[in-house]
Order: structure tokens, then C-alpha cells, then sequence
């Protein structure tokens, strides 16, 4: 059984009571013995002004022109019976529910300033229907007058509440989009930087072993061939995400997890430089994701700070650890500070200031300072709930 929309069931409403109504019209002017002609036109160019359907719409019958149209012909219809002293000629609710229909497109949809020019046509054609028929009684145009006048704020009030929400709507989506490129970017930064660092680390360490240990060079230039892939693969992700707006898009964003930390310590070993992962068995994969990404966030950046900052260290540990509803991340290294990186590979700082926003934001702690003896260290308390 097929099953009909809400909005079908209204939209179906609305038709059957504006065909009702318009038939309405026709058949108090053939009881007038008026000429039927002019107000067959009108509804007609009304209706398919109205109900055309939005997929089968030329591409030259825009909103202004929808909404203008009718206005005019009604309003020409209106001013040759004034002109030719015809008799009275009758007005019904289906030319006015149309105008009325018109003047809510024309505020909500028509772009500015023709919605003001649009709205206002549809007012004026509407508002001056009870002359046609009420010419030589004022007393009964102004009182039409003014219950059209109640109608057209109605009507205008609410299509411009409407339209003001498709504003904040679009507003709201193009902010959010807008962050989430944002991010995007720092993942970006966050994973190039880090393979980047790693391959002008083991290239200097490859120049040196050139000349020393030449039969040594192969796993050094090993990792690098592995850091460039990995880099360009993080650079593949994030264009296909920032070129694709659909929902599956998120499943390609480069963001990492718990079980990805052990490849990423396992990647920064080199040969003059022993790594370490201890991860308490407390410590489950089944922590919320978004905690998970900013931990792997927290030991990507601070393994590649001691790869621009501390090329001495000869022992870098990493601690996943679970103490009652907080996670604990912490990297330690022993070196001295020395480094032979070039000054603009040091960086400004940025990566470090946007972890700590990263930290914050999930009500977490982030503590970076020199260890008791030697060496450097980053502590990161997130908090994770009851385990």
C-alpha cells in the first residue's frame, strides 16, 4: 500500500480548495451574464503561475516573473472595466486566493529588491479587485479594502518569517561548513607536518650515513619512502572530503584513533631513536571517538615537536593510561633541545596552541614542560565517564 506525505496530503488541500474556489468565480459571472473570457484568462495565467511543478519549470519563468504576471494581467483587467464603463463585473476568492498565493512567493522566494516590486503588484491587484463590481459604493471598496489589507500583512508577514529562517538556515550550513573545512585543515596540518618533519629528519640522517655508513641507508630511506606515502595518502583524503559534500564524506576524513597510536609510535622509531608505547589493559578501543581523535591528535603533534625541538633524544615513551573516568596521554623524551633542523622548519607554535583548543573543548587538560633531570614532557587528562 503505498503511503501519501503530510505535505502532499496539504499541498492536495490547497489545489482542490483553490480549483473550488475558481470555479466559483465562473460560475458567478455566467450567472451575471458577464463576458467569461478576461476572468478565464486571469485564473489561468494564475494557476500556472502557481501550480507549474518546480522540476518541470522552464528556466525563464523565474519567480519574478511568476509572481508578476498575474498581477498584471488582473490589474489590466481590472483598470479596462473602469475604462470601458462596462457593467459591474464580479470578483470571486479564486483570483484573490492566487494573488494572495503570489504575493507569499514573491516575499519568501523572489530575490531583493524584486520582492518588494513583485509583493507590492500582487497587493495592488488584490486590494483593488471590489472596484470592478463595488465602483459606485465606497463605503463597500473600503471595507473589502481593509480585510485584504489584514490578509496581505498575513500573508507578506509570514512568508518574510519564513524567509528569515532560510536565511539563519543558510547562514548556520555555511558556518558549519565552514568549521568543518576548518578542521579539516588542521587534520591536514597536523599529518603532513608530522610525515614532513619525519622526512627531513632521516634525509639529514641519511646525508650523514652517506658518508659513514652507506650499508646502513636502506632502512633510513625505507621510512621516508613510508613517511611521503603516508603524507600524500592524508593530502588524497582530505581533498576527496573537502570536494565531496555528501554524508560519506566523514567516513574519509583523516582523523585517527587509539589503535592507530601503536603505528604511529611505531613509524617515528628510527634508528637513533628508540620509541616506546605502554598502554594500560584499562584503556579500551570502545572510548567515545571524538576523545579518541584528539588523543592521536596529542601524540602525532607532540612526536613531531621532538623532532623539531629535541633531535637529540635517544628515547621517546608514550602512556595511554586510564585513572577513574579520565584518560591520561603522556609523551616523554630525554633530549636537550638540540637540533639541526633549519629555523623554518621549527614552526610557529600554531599546531600546540590548536590542541590545546582541541583539549579544552572536550573539558580536557593539556600540561607541557621540561621532565625533573632532562627532557621534555606532554600530559593530557580527557575526561571518558565511568569504565
Amino acid at each position: 500500500m503505498r503511503s501519501t506525505s503530510p505535505r502532499g496530503c496539504v499541498r492536495g488541500f490547497g489545489v482542490g480548495f483553490l480549483l473550488a474556489a475558481s470555479v466559483y468565480d465562473l460560475l458567478v459571472a455566467h450567472g451575471l451574464r458577464t463576458t467569461l473570457w478576461p476572468p478565464v484568462t486571469v485564473l489561468l495565467v494564475g494557476f500556472a503561475a502557481v501550480l507549474w511543478p518546480a522540476g518541470r519549470r522552464p528556466g525563464w519563468l523565474t519567480p519574478q516573473l511568476r509572481t508578476a504576471a498575474p498581477a498584471v494581467v488582473s490589474g489590466l483587467f481590472t483598470t479596462g472595466v473602469l475604462l470601458t464603463d462596462r457593467a459591474q463585473v464580479p470578483f470571486g476568492p479564486g483570483e484573490a486566493l492566487i494573488l494572495l498565493s503570489l504575493l507569499f512567493v514573491a516575499v519568501r522566494h523572489c530575490p531583493w529588491p524584486w520582492a518588494l516590486v513583485c509583493a507590492v503588484l500582487d497587493a495592488v491587484a488584490l486590494l483593488v479587485l471590489p472596484v470592478r463590481y463595488y465602483r459606485s459604493s465606497q463605503g463597500e471598496v473600503l471595507a473589502f479594502a481593509l480585510v485584504g489589507l489584514v490578509l496581505v500583512g498575513l500573508t507578506a508577514g509570514l512568508a518574510a518569517y519564513l524567509r528569515s529562517l532560510d536565511y539563519r538556515r543558510t547562514v548556520a550550513v555555511s558556518e558549519t561548513r565552514r568549521a568543518e573545512r576548518v578542521a579539516i585543515a588542521a587534520d591536514l596540518h597536523d599529518f603532513v607536518a608530522h610525515h614532513v618533519t619525519g622526512i627531513l629528519v632521516q634525509t639529514q640522517m641519511a646525508r650523514m650515513m652517506a658518508a659513514r655508513q652507506p650499508q646502513d641507508l636502506d632502512p633510513v630511506l625505507a621510512g621516508i619512502e613510508r613517511a611521503a606515502t603516508e603524507a600524500l595518502a592524508s593530502m588524497r583524503r582530505t581533498v576527496g572530503v573537502l570536494r565531496d559534500t555528501g554524508p560519506e564524506a566523514a567516513g574519509r576524513r583523516p582523523v585517527g584513533d587509539l589503535a592507530a597510536v601503536s603505528d604511529l609510535v611505531e613509524g617515528f622509531a628510527s634508528p637513533v631513536q628508540r620509541t616506546v608505547l605502554h598502554r594500560d589493559p584499562a584503556v579500551s578501543d570502545d572510548l567515545p571517538h571524538e576523545v579518541q581523535a584528539a588523543a592521536f591528535r596529542v601524540v602525532q603533534e607532540a612526536l613531531t615537536n621532538v623532532r623539531r625541538h629535541a633531535g637529540d633524544a635517544t628515547e621517546v615513551t608514550v602512556c595511554l593510561a586510564r585513572a577513574g573516568d579520565r584518560l591520561e596521554v603522556a609523551v616523554t623524551d630525554d633530549g636537550h633541545g638540540g637540533t639541526q633542523l633549519p629555523e623554518a622548519a621549527h614552526g610557529g607554535g600554531f599546531g600546540l596552541v590548536g590542541l590545546t583548543e582541541r583539549v579544552t573543548a572536550l573539558g580536557g587538560e593539556l600540561r607541557a614542560g621540561p621532565r625533573a633531570g632532562e627532557g621534555w614532557q606532554v600530559t593530557v587528562t580527557f575526561p571518558v565517564g565511568k569504565g
